[in-house]
């Protein structure tokens, strides 16, 4: 079920990444808020089908006391990810995307840490060697040049608390509720989040939404519909300290998807840096694959 479980959060990962190119396509019509609660209201309305799909197997298990609402738990994590995600775009107003990328995936190191320090989970010395990989790795992939931090830098290294406190909400939570019940209370809340956001802050208007529904339908369905689900079952069976390597992969699938579909050119140094990524995935994954095979 491990394996599985990170199996999950690979596809979550690479869905996520390719949502990148989605994202800059999108946004060139559009502001960050109003482009959010787009993606956040069509998520919403996948999810909630699917829920109304799933209520056979959910009245079954509310007979017979198996079941666990994750509406309530489902408004803290998204606000845990509202306050994340805005805090990396406003962010990007004041830095590099390279230099966002990076400190973001600082997660990669605090979610350990943090499991450790509130004994949520035990890490294992692989998984700190993992992390260490990773972080190598991702450094070369988005870093050009030295690295010079201002304000805005200030703003996603919050950003990365967040990402570090939502990964950590969901491996405590997930595992005692409603998956589906979840993911639909965290995608409303980022959507009414977003939503206010938006009418405080931009011009909202229907034409540039219509001209970007590719981009939105790619980024609410798969990103926000089936990526975060994902991530919530796949959490349930995975380790957070590996969970966090794993999900630092879509930085390698959106750098491939740049350059396949928007033609951005990679560097030596940035290959080199999806080796290493690559290999910290493989390394955070040893002692899991040397159980299976025992």
């Amino acid at each position: 079920m491990q394996m599985r479980g990170n199996i999950f959060l690979l596809i979550a990962a690479f869905i996520w990444g390719t949502t990148f190119v989605a994202q800059q396509v999108g946004m060139e019509e559009l502001g960050p808020f109003t482009y959010a609660a787009a993606r956040f209201f069509l998520g919403t309305l996948f999810l909630a089908g699917l829920w109304l799909l799933d209520r056979k197997r959910r009245e079954y298990r509310k007979q017979r006391g198996l079941h666990h609402s994750g509406w309530k738990l489902g408004l803290g994590a998204g606000l845990l990810l509202f306050t994340a995600s805005s805090l990396q775009q406003y962010a990007l107003q004041f830095t590099t995307v390279g230099k966002t990328s990076f400190i973001t995936a600082l997660y990669i190191v605090l979610v350990p840490l943090g499991a450790a320090l509130f004994r949520l989970a035990r890490v294992y010395m692989v998984n700190w060697m993992g992390a260490m990989l990773a972080m190598g790795g991702l450094y070369l992939l988005t870093i050009q040049g030295t690295i010079t931090l201002n304000p805005g830098d200030m703003l996603v290294a919050l950003s990365a608390l967040g990402w570090t406190a939502q990964i950590l909400y969901i491996d405590r939570f997930a595992p005692h509720a409603d998956v589906l019940e979840l993911s639909l209370s965290q995608t409303i809340c980022c959507f009414v989040a977003s939503l206010l956001a938006a009418l405080g802050t931009e011009t909202m208007t229907l034409a540039p939404v219509l001209n970007s529904w590719i981009s939105i339908a790619y980024a609410g369905v798969l990103s926000t519909g089936v990526a975060f689900t994902l991530q919530i079952v796949g959490q349930k069976y995975a380790a957070p300290s590996e969970a966090a390597v794993i999900m630092s992969f879509e930085a390698v699938f959106g750098a491939l998807a740049s350059f396949l579909i928007l033609g951005e050119q990679m560097t030596t140094a940035q290959l080199w840096g999806c080796i290493l990524m690559f290999a910290g995935v493989i390394v955070s994954q040893l002692r899991t694959i040397m159980n299976r095979s025992n």
